[in-house]
């Protein structure tokens, strides 16, 4: 019974605990944080940072004043991690998590990647800790960006550009993925067996990243073959048409307008229509 006892007495302290700080008032952070994700190449891209508001001060050359260590955005210093290797403006930077701090000046900027992160803003910044400097050139935004804002975009396979826009500026950083070798080894392994479930992935990565369209090529009649439809068709088109074979390319996608319309699919009507129109049919 006295077991018993003790036990209810910590389940209900414990109850107690976990309402009390449910019910604690909370304030929201003047900067909110943000953390976005892209997958890139085999792995992925991860940004935590918090996002300053404009509030109608002067921003770059004001508060962020020029040639100042900024942790690029507020609170604690910006963090990216990257799960694989990644090429980020010609510079290799192995897979790991890092402090992403800026230097802005007016006509050029600083990126920095440096190796200890969790560090409240840049006060205990170290240049010695830095794994990586490069330059690069800011863009003026006719449009205002109120909030601090960190975004990809054109984002393949292979790359990317990293964004850095606050009020009237934008800071583009080209980021490449390392992993070339590894994705092709990949496809020749998957492809030694049922290719059914990976024809679409390889093809389209193949052709994407112009690497073999002999080989490319056989796959998207090997699939015409296993499951035929005009998006094979509209593969097989692409390729022959850019090694060339203009007449090739005209018939394959013909046909995949044929099969399109069958089937009442008006993307592939109109992706099909688009090859036979490159190549002046």
């Amino acid at each position: 019974m006295r077991k018993l006892c003790l036990l209810l007495c910590a389940v209900l302290t414990m109850v107690v605990n976990l309402r009390s700080y449910a019910q604690t008032p909370r304030i929201p952070e003047a900067s909110s944080t943000q953390t976005i994700i892209q997958d890139f190449g085999l792995g992925k891209i991860t940004i935590t940072y918090s996002r300053p508001n404009v509030k109608g001060r002067v921003i770059f050359g004001g508060i962020n004043p020029w040639g100042q260590v900024w942790r690029t955005g507020a609170n604690s210093a910006t963090t990216i991690n990257l799960s694989e290797n990644v090429i980020m403006e010609g510079h290799k930077v192995p897979a790991g998590t890092y402090s992403l701090f800026t230097i802005p000046n007016q006509y050029e900027w600083t990126i920095i990647l440096n190796k200890v992160v969790k560090q409240w803003g840049a006060y205990s910044y170290k240049e010695s800790e830095d794994f990586l400097r490069f330059k690069e050139k800011p863009v003026y935004l006719a449009e205002k960006r109120e909030s601090f804002t960190i975004q990809f975009a054109n984002a393949t396979t292979q790359s990317n550009d990293l964004h850095l826009v606050w009020d009237h500026t934008s800071i583009s950083i080209h980021m490449q993925t390392d992993d070339d070798a590894q994705i092709t080894a990949n496809i020749d392994e998957l492809m030694k067996g049922n290719r059914k479930p990976y024809y679409f992935n390889a093809i389209q990565y193949y052709y994407e990243n112009n690497k073999d369209m002999n080989k490319a090529l056989g796959w998207a009649l090997e699939a015409e073959k296993v499951d035929p439809g005009a998006w094979y068709q509209l593969w097989e088109a692409r390729i022959r048409l850019r090694m060339g074979d203009k007449a090739a390319a005209i018939a394959a996608a013909k046909e995949g307008i044929r099969m399109a319309q069958a089937n009442k699919d008006d993307e592939y009507v109109r992706l099909n229509q688009a090859v036979v129109d490159q190549a002046g049919g």
